[in-house]
């Protein structure tokens, strides 16, 4: 039995992918805007983690390599979190990172 791996179909960048999908103007716009504001949301969690790890590094005056070995990351991935880039990690790697500096990170739910 063979599986299908091509794409039969793309939606084009800048169209609804909701109303590709076959939902109505109205559900696709409000499903759209759902996603935007959980991927927003997600971002800024990433982004606000990422900034303490940076935060970290520089308030110990650490060289990459000494922060990628205490974090457990590559030195070039260092520089994603000295740069602030917490959307190259997921949230988790975030937390985990976190912890290794002894942060402990809390969770409120809104």
């Amino acid at each position: 039995m063979a599986i299908e791996t091509k794409s039969m179909h793309m939606t084009p960048a800048g169209v609804n992918v909701f109303s590709d999908l076959g939902f109505t103007p109205e559900e696709a716009t409000k499903l759209k805007a759902d996603s935007q504001r959980i991927i927003s949301s997600k971002r800024a969690l990433q982004n606000h983690l990422a900034t303490e790890l940076a935060a970290w590094i520089e308030a110990n005056d650490l060289m990459p390599a000494d922060a990628a070995q205490i974090l457990g990351i590559t030195r070039q991935r260092v520089s994603d979190v000295i740069d602030k880039n917490g959307t190259e990690f997921s949230i988790d790697s975030l937390v985990d990172m976190l912890a290794r500096t002894g942060k402990r990170v809390s969770i409120c739910v809104a």
